[in-house]
């Protein structure tokens, strides 16, 4: 039976074809080993007709559509459901299988990674979904122009991931999330239609806003095929430094001292407590922190269209005004690109640090940039009032909201216990954000591992609107089940379920 679907499938697409367990084995597990799925086979089409044929294969035989770009994503999103995948973790964590799971076939869009246009006079770059971000910010830089959306994964991660997700990064205060990046894409519908959404403009005001369905909803109502994105005059020079301060809340007096001085030229802002450096510096022994120990660090960027006397200038006169103000304690401007360099690694060095350390629970939050400061010292103790001793690992995008707040055992628990009281913790994080009116997820997105979470703080209203689209685009319900919305095909609007308020 499953040969002859194969060969059946086969027939209708060019491209690659993977059905034996050594080559799909790859595709069937997430970047963190938390789900493994299974699937009939995995597919890599040459083209958009190619995954259209596919998804009207699947829509004709019932099997569940799964797309995935580089799979470096944190969520569970881009693998299929199986044994691993379909477990709901309740408070107890007792779990329960999901009723949507069915056959799977994987679409990788792996070879799909052409550049189709570079237009530097609309300042655009139209490119596949399978074009690593690395290789889109390279063609750019080839044009003269900077593609900004920038994140750790850049060298594995692909754009239709990018913007399954709708990604973030360290460039979100200046230029956006990868939907503000975005002017059109073209997408191969549940029905196995495609419909030709590349339109490079700037202003489109005629009817509903396709696009931005697509983006962010994790292939679960269609598989953007390619994107045309908005490209940036490259700057003339870029600084770098790492400052010292107290606590969040100075963090916060920086960044608006820092927008003030620096305006729109302001690119990158990230908090970074102490622990994260002492845990990079412990298993990465050549990175060191460039100045003195601190209880929080902000590592800044700008980028200057004039020159770099004029860019350092204004850094030097910025870290010298918060000092002076009592801001920050010390500060280092880096001198070089290789000092800039060995700063932002740093940064990139902590989710990696992470994995050396063992056991982590990771959590990719917003609040209001406002409320920054009072989340993390609230939520901080919180946690360490009910488990003494573990270890805070907060970091992240403090210029947009954003952050990567992490928890890791204390030094000698078990991991069994440690692992046993996730859930209570995500409770006590999410509870925080939802008292400041944040989001459970910034740029990761749901997937499978956030998904049951969305239902306790969305409203009943947003919820029932999201199946309506759901049904709408995707009445069979073949495209990535399992994934962003809970209980598929079902009515959602119970407030005794779905209430606005966690209980």
């Amino acid at each position: 039976m499953k040969e002859s679907r194969i060969a059946a499938l086969r027939a209708c697409f060019s491209g690659r074809l993977l059905s034996a367990p050594e080559d799909t084995r790859p595709f069937l597990t997430d970047w963190r080993k938390r789900y493994t799925g299974d699937a009939l086979a995995v597919v890599q089409p040459d083209s958009t007709a190619d995954v259209a044929a596919v998804v009207r294969w699947c829509a004709g035989n019932a099997v569940a559509v799964v797309p995935q770009g580089g799979n470096t994503g944190l969520v569970g999103g881009s693998v299929p459901l199986g044994a691993t995948a379909t477990k709901r973790q309740g408070d107890d964590g007792a779990g329960a299988v999901d009723p949507v799971h069915r056959p799977s076939l994987v679409v990788s869009l792996a070879r799909m990674n052409r550049v189709r246009a570079i237009d530097t006079a609309n300042n655009t770059i139209t490119v596949e979904a399978g074009c690593v971000l690395a290789t889109l910010q390279q063609a750019a830089r080839g044009a003269q122009r900077l593609f900004p959306l920038s994140l750790a994964a850049e060298g594995s991660c692909t754009i239709g991931g990018n913007l399954s997700t709708n990604a973030g990064g360290v460039q979100v205060l200046r230029y956006g999330n990868a939907r503000e990046l975005c002017l059109g894409v073209e997408v191969v519908t549940a029905a196995g239609e495609i419909w030709d959404g590349l339109r490079g403009l700037r202003k489109d005001n005629t009817g509903y806003d396709l696009r931005d369905l697509f983006i962010g909803a994790e292939g679960t109502l269609g598989v953007i095929c390619c994107a045309t994105m908005k490209l940036y005059p490259l700057p003339a020079a870029q600084s770098t430094a790492i400052a010292a301060l107290a606590d969040p809340h100075a963090a916060l007096r920086l960044l608006e001292l820092a927008q003030t001085r620096l305006s729109a030229s302001l690119t990158a802002f990230e908090l970074l407590s102490d622990y994260c450096l002492e845990m990079v510096e412990r298993h990465f022994p050549d990175q060191r922190r460039p100045l003195g120990a601190s209880p929080y660090y902000v590592l800044l960027e700008s980028s200057d269209a004039e020159s770099e006397a004029h860019a350092t200038e204004r850094f030097e006169a910025l870290m010298g005004a918060a000092l002076e103000a009592g801001v920050i304690s010390d500060a280092v401007i880096a001198k070089s690109i290789a000092q800039s360099r060995a700063m932002w690694k740093l940064r990139e060095s902590i989710p990696e640090a992470q994995v050396h350390e063992g056991d982590n629970i990771k959590h990719d939050i917003s609040v209001p940039i406002s409320s920054v400061g009072d989340y993390i010292e609230q939520t901080n103790e919180a946690i360490e009032r009910r488990y003494p001793g573990v270890r805070m690992v907060v970091f992240g995008h403090l210029g947009d909201g954003n952050l990567h707040y992490n928890i890791s055992p204390a030094p000698g628990a078990s991991p069994v216990e440690f692992a046993a009281n996730e859930a209570a913790i995500n409770r006590i994080v999410y509870d925080a954000v939802h008292a400041h009116r944040g989001s459970i997820s910034a740029e990761h997105g749901l997937g499978q591992m956030k998904r049951d979470d969305n239902v306790r703080y969305k409203s009943a209203i947003e919820l029932d609107l999201m199946r309506r689209i759901k049904q709408a685009l995707d009445p069979r319900g073949i495209m990535n089940p399992g994934k962003v919305i809970a209980d598929e095909g079902r009515h959602a609007a119970d407030p005794a379920r779905y209430g606005d308020s966690p209980g």
